[in-house]
């Protein structure tokens, strides 16, 4: 499959027997990135919290809230808030490439449906990058084969398996 971007590039996606897809093209101008890692930061928070008797926020909040700046009345940056203060040095970056981008797109990062890129990819998500010579391997996962990892799901007990 092929995928040409604003500025013309032409990029191709080839799904390979193990699941994998090979990303390539021209990657002259291209940001590449490592997703964070909140957990260490997270669990430190939850227990604190549960310590003191107070429930703690929901993990996309606390992700929010450890990136928050504090600015004083005259809207000047003070500093890092409470949370950031306390718990920023315990996020790490992952060691895996989770963001690729070049330049004119397309943009993909972990946990991007590749459908859009044709029917052949349907139902994978990118797991993350291996560079190649000649761009990327996507490591892919199903889109629903969290689901397998349980015999609970959505609350409702699988009496399938026993």
């Amino acid at each position: 499959m092929e995928y040409k971007n604003r500025y013309g590039d032409v990029f191709t996606f080839t799904k390979q027997e193990d699941g994998s897809v090979l990303w390539e093209g021209e990657f002259k101008h291209c940001r590449i990135g490592s997703s964070n890692d909140y957990k260490l930061a997270y669990q430190n928070y939850c227990k604190d919290s549960s310590s003191m008797g107070i429930p703690p926020m929901h993990i996309e909040e606390f992700k929010e809230a450890i990136h928050e700046s504090v600015y004083d009345e005259n809207d000047r940056y003070v500093g890092p808030s409470v949370i950031g203060k306390q718990y920023q040095n315990l996020v790490k970056s992952n060691p895996w490439i989770s963001m690729v981008d070049p330049s004119g797109g397309p943009f993909i990062n972990e946990h991007s449906k590749l459908d859009i890129f044709g029917e052949e990819l349907k139902g994978l998500c990118v797991q993350l990058f291996e560079p190649i010579e000649t761009g990327y391997k996507i490591i892919t996962y199903g889109e629903f084969d969290h689901l397998a990892d349980t015999k609970i799901i959505g609350g409702i007990i699988n009496t399938t398996e026993k």
